[in-house]
């Protein structure tokens, strides 16, 4: 117990805890996000909808509206943030890991990539991109996967499994185990060796971003834990600042609108399903 601090009664505690309003913790979520120590240089931060840094080893969630822009920065080069996103409209719509590879024909995530559905729609759109170092390939860690390397999984314990995060991130939007689709990461790469391996690149560096446009209303899980392929012994994470701000979708007069047949039918899937709405 801290002898400076007196909680041996309910108006001492109520007393001691008001004591401490206003105080701020390393990791927390900004509210309002206008209020961001760190808000991007190039958004008024009155545009800001969500601000957060998460902890190493911590997750967070959001439902977004149409539109949204969403950056997030890995601070001092060891984030991996596990990102899955789900449609806010109904999240048996979701992440759809082999479409998103596929349809572009491109495996490696980067700016002007779509992140689909299994329905053929563009869930978000990465329009910005200053690391390159991502992963489409192996998702995220377990509960048997983490304890494994590192004797631990527990969602409060040093080494959380992704899955475990992302499970709870999952419940607070009335989702469980059953509504995980495989994830991608940012921050971490990997790439695909001739003979069919994995390669992990690790990271591009502190300071680099991702931006996401939400091409659809969603529900944006996120747990930012050690990659899966890390081959370092412990577990190694950084911090993640994540941002979101008011934005447009994109739309016919944007240049990734027509950029490819397959993205251009995707992009309409997209508008059509929602004017239907």
């Amino acid at each position: 117990m801290n002898p400076d601090r007196d909680t041996s009664t309910v108006l001492a505690a109520r007393g001691d805890a008001r004591a401490r309003s206003g105080t701020a913790a390393e990791f927390m979520p900004y509210l309002p996000a206008a209020t961001s120590p760190f808000a991007p240089d190039d958004v008024d931060p009155g545009d800001l909808t969500w601000a957060e840094t998460v902890a190493p080893g911590g997750y967070t969630s959001r439902v977004l509206a149409r539109g949204t822009r969403l950056r997030l920065t890995d601070v001092t080069g060891d984030a991996c943030a596990n990102v899955l996103l789900l449609s806010a409209l109904g999240p048996w719509e979701r992440l759809n890991v082999a479409d998103t590879q596929k349809i572009p024909w491109q495996a490696y995530l980067g700016e002007g990539h779509p992140l689909l559905s299994g329905d053929g729609r563009v869930l978000a759109t990465i329009v910005a991109d200053s690391s390159g170092h991502h992963d489409a390939f192996c998702g995220t860690t377990s509960d048997a996967w983490n304890v494994r390397r590192y004797g631990d999984a527990a969602p409060q314990g040093p080494s959380p499994s992704g899955r475990g995060l992302l499970t709870l991130a999952a419940s607070k939007h009335g989702l469980g185990p059953r509504d995980l689709a495989p994830s991608v990461s940012f921050f971490q790469g990997v790439r695909v060796e001739p003979d069919g391996g994995f390669r992990w690149l690790g990271s591009a560096g502190p300071g680099r971003s991702v931006d996401l446009l939400a091409e659809m209303p969603l529900v944006v899980l996120l747990a930012n834990t050690a990659h899966p392929l890390d081959p370092r012994p412990g577990f190694t994470v950084g911090p993640l600042r994540v941002h979101a701000w008011r934005s447009a979708p994109t739309g016919p007069g944007d240049a990734r609108f027509t950029a490819t047949p397959e993205l251009h039918r995707a992009y309409l899937n997209t508008l059509d399903h929602l004017e239907a709405r």
